[in-house]
């Protein structure tokens, strides 16, 4: 039993009973006083008369709150401290139970949102791991790179000379992204020693271990169509049968060409990969160039045989 005129603390231990306290002089009828403006709730509303209460002390205990349910400015649209709505206290145990209740529920569905946002990245935590499909970081792309399909169609490696070598590498391992690079340099095999050419195939693999690079891919490439000058432009096409998705760029020579520049670009899961045929050779070459389509043959197949590799 509560003294009347106080708000029964639900945290605090059980109260003895009071005794009986002796009849109070009949009350003296209330003075008259001018109407005042009710006092601002907590965050500057002017609540009606039944939710204003008097200052509390911010270090007391707290105690059952009395501002109105669904204000819509607190968690799921309530006041900042209110009970959820049905489990309002009253005086005596059962309120206290009600209001024990509701903060335990709040608890719960407290606990269970924190877990939504740890599963789905909402807090500031790891992102999701990495799909690398089973492709490891190598210092030398070179290694792995196949060239059977450019041997075959009738190119061979330059010799290096001098103090530049080929085929050329670089690497660079890092927690975020690893890369990987090989540059090779051709020459017809028809070709005599006074014939310009320039033949080179220039290979590059990305291992994304933070960021998810499929959302960007196909836009990253895309982009080549909007390139266009008064000699060029380029083509874009999608590739079956490569990782899980994949697109080959061809430059569209205007005027007559004597090369074929093409790009073939593979994603597979959180790697990319993509390499680069580029040729010219000059109209007076006993050698003949590749047209882009036989350029694109020969880049599927060495991509193919090359991602095979990187995953042994």
């Amino acid at each position: 039993m509560s003294t009347p005129g106080e708000t029964p603390n639900p945290y605090g231990p059980p109260q003895p009973p009071q005794p009986p306290q002796p009849p109070q002089a009949a009350p003296q009828p209330p003075q008259q006083s001018p109407p005042q403006s009710p006092p601002p709730g907590p965050y500057g509303q002017v609540l009606p008369p039944q939710a204003q209460q008097p200052q509390h002390n911010p270090y007391a205990q707290p105690t059952m709150p009395s501002v109105p349910v669904g204000g819509g400015y607190g968690p799921m649209g309530m006041a900042p401290g209110a009970p959820p709505t049905g489990f309002g206290g009253g005086s005596g145990g059962g309120g206290g139970k009600g209001w024990l209740w509701g903060l335990g529920g709040a608890v719960v569905a407290s606990a269970v949102w924190a877990g939504v946002l740890f599963a789905t990245g909402g807090f500031d935590g790891d992102a999701a791991e990495a799909d690398l499909a089973g492709y490891r970081y190598t210092t030398n792309l070179c290694t792995p790179t196949d060239t059977q399909s450019f041997k075959d169609s009738g190119y061979q490696q330059k010799d290096g000379t001098g103090s530049t070598s080929n085929p050329q590498h670089s690497s660079s391992e890092n927690p975020a992204l690893d890369s990987m690079t090989c540059n090779i340099d051709f020459e017809p095999n028809a070709a005599s020693s006074s014939d310009y050419s320039s033949v080179w195939l220039y290979t590059t693999a990305s291992l994304h271990k933070k960021t998810d690079p499929a959302p960007e891919f196909e836009a990253q490439y895309r982009a080549y169509e909007d390139q266009k000058t008064s000699s060029y432009s380029y083509q874009v096409s999608p590739v079956s049968g490569l990782g899980d998705e994949a697109y080959v760029v061809k430059q569209e020579g205007r005027t007559s060409s004597t090369g074929a520049y093409v790009i073939l670009a593979v994603r597979d899961g959180w790697m990319t990969y993509q390499s680069t045929w580029s040729e010219y050779v000059s109209s007076s070459a006993s050698a003949t160039a590749k047209t882009p389509e036989e350029a694109t043959d020969m880049l599927k197949k060495s991509a193919k045989a090359t991602l095979e590799k990187m995953k042994r």
